[in-house]
């Protein structure tokens, strides 16, 4: 009797977990950014996405973990590089399922905040970040699916 109850609750976990897998957005990953040296997580918060930095290339500089040393509130500037949320507000797009548009994305190789929009294109997310709601004003960044 024992046996059959654990078989069945593995069934049932199993089930649980096929299900959670097939409502993720296909957004909702680790990716690479275009020059590969940082992993991003991306996850959903209500109906909008966000994205983190979990993993850098060179997490060190000068001995000592990075920050996000450009930020230009000077409060934010020993804030740990790892963990930080790059990518906030984006929403999926109702009538094209692979685009997501206003969102903000923090460059901290420059401490500057752009609004932006992305396309999914099968294993690459192409991020374009521009200024003053103009997407002509800007530039595109490819990440590559890394999980």
């Amino acid at each position: 009797m024992h046996t059959i109850r654990l078989l069945l609750s593995v069934a049932l976990l199993s089930i649980v977990s096929l299900a959670a897998r097939a409502d993720k957005d296909p957004f909702c990953r680790i990716w690479y950014n275009q020059e590969k040296d940082a992993k991003l997580e991306v996850y959903q918060v209500g109906n909008t996405f966000e994205a983190k930095i979990v993993w850098l290339k060179e997490p060190n500089e000068n001995g000592k973990p990075k920050v996000d040393k450009n930020n230009p509130d000077e409060k934010l500037r020993t804030r740990p590089a790892l963990g930080l949320v790059i990518l906030h507000g984006l929403v999926k797009s109702k009538d094209e399922p692979n685009y997501y548009d206003n969102g903000k994305v923090y460059d901290p190789k420059n401490g500057k905040t752009y609004d932006c929009h992305l396309t999914l294109k099968g294993k690459t997310a192409e991020l374009r970040g521009f200024v003053l709601g103009m997407s002509f004003l800007g530039r595109t960044s490819v990440w590559t699916q890394a999980d």
